[in-house]
């Protein structure tokens, strides 16, 4: 991300709690700088939310939430054991960032790679636990890939 650069070209799962009056469901999706296929079309707006999928969190309370991504093909938002919002083909387009270097925000380019960050905007938020698991080598096979999806609903 360059210096100048108001956000990253990036694929958020936001972390959303209620206020106790509102409903405002949790693990929505935006798209600062890039686009997905969503529902086999090319989804370009900015945000999506994973409504009518998944619930509104009031109050303070642990939320057991995923983020499934395979490679540049898969996203698959899930919490608690529900799945509130899939997305394929993950790719660099469309707006919503400035001051970009245009060597790096190449329109049409998968998404294979990057960063995970952990950020608050407006409200503390707090993660009990945060854990990264590596896929690649299940990626060959289907059959061991589910062994493992299996594993990771019962932590």
């Amino acid at each position: 991300m360059g210096i100048e650069q108001d956000v990253p070209i990036s694929i958020e799962a936001q972390f959303l709690g209620g206020n106790g009056t509102y409903e405002c469901t949790t693990l929505n999706l935006c798209t600062p700088g890039t686009n997905v296929v969503l529902n086999n079309e090319l989804y370009t707006p900015h945000c999506i939310n994973s409504n009518p999928n998944s619930n509104t969190y009031h109050g303070d309370q642990w939320v057991n939430a995923k983020i499934l991504v395979l490679g540049d093909s898969l996203v698959k938002h899930i919490v608690g054991t529900d799945t509130v919002l899939t997305h394929i083909k993950p790719k660099i387009g469309g707006g919503n960032v400035i001051n970009y270097d245009p060597a790096m925000k190449v329109d049409g380019k998968l998404l294979k790679e990057g960063y995970i960050a952990l950020q608050s905007v407006s409200n503390p938020v707090e993660f009990r636990k945060v854990g990264l698991y590596n896929l690649e080598s299940y990626m060959v096979d289907p059959k061991e890939l589910n062994k493992v999806l299996s594993k990771l609903k019962n932590h």
